[in-house]
């Protein structure tokens, strides 16, 4: 590791672990963190997250929803020391950047990040794509079969094109108004 030049001071770096263990990598780094006295050099571990709304048995929850699966951030002075205590944490694969180096994270990139993680702006999670073919099960339009056109997440909504009185019409509608088919 000393034979390429490490980057010099603080910065964010992403570590990739298992999908699923990302909660139980960051628990076990921090403990680790502070058992091998590396505060100095490693300052903070997250999971980045948001919230979403979803929906789960026709009733909308709000869930905190990780932003990268698979992925963690360490906010570190990365050393011989510190680059060994984060990369033989149980469940990480690596760092990523080229090689097996880490590269530092754009700062600009980090704040959009944690801007994006402290958002008051919930979206929906919408389990549509474009294009795909629906039925109507709930509303004025019950029953009858459409071609999804349109999906603000923001908003919660889903514009579908209808077959009305022999012209497709966008009609918008809650996705627990609908089933795929």
């Amino acid at each position: 590791m000393t034979k390429q030049k490490i980057s010099e001071g603080r910065n964010w770096y992403v570590v990739h672990t298992y999908a699923g263990y990302e909660n139980a990598v960051m628990r076990n780094l921090k403990q680790r963190i502070e058992s091998l006295g590396m505060e100095d050099k490693i300052f903070n571990v997250i999971v980045p997250t948001e919230k979403k709304i979803k929906i789960k048995a026709g009733k909308r929850v709000e869930e905190e929803e990780k932003i990268y699966p698979g992925y963690i951030m360490v906010d570190m002075i990365v050393t011989d020391d510190s680059w060994y205590v984060v990369r033989n944490t149980p469940r990480v694969t690596g760092f990523v950047g080229s090689g097996v180096y880490p590269v530092p994270i754009d700062p600009k990139e980090v704040e959009n990040l944690f801007a994006r993680m402290q958002g008051d702006k919930v979206t929906h999670a919408i389990n549509l794509q474009e294009n795909d073919a629906v039925l109507i099960v709930d509303g004025p339009f019950k029953d009858l079969e459409g071609k999804v056109s349109n999906i603000d997440e923001e908003r919660g909504k889903v514009k579908v094109l209808v077959n009305m009185f022999g012209r497709e019409t966008p009609v918008e509608l809650d996705p627990l108004q609908l089933k795929k088919i």
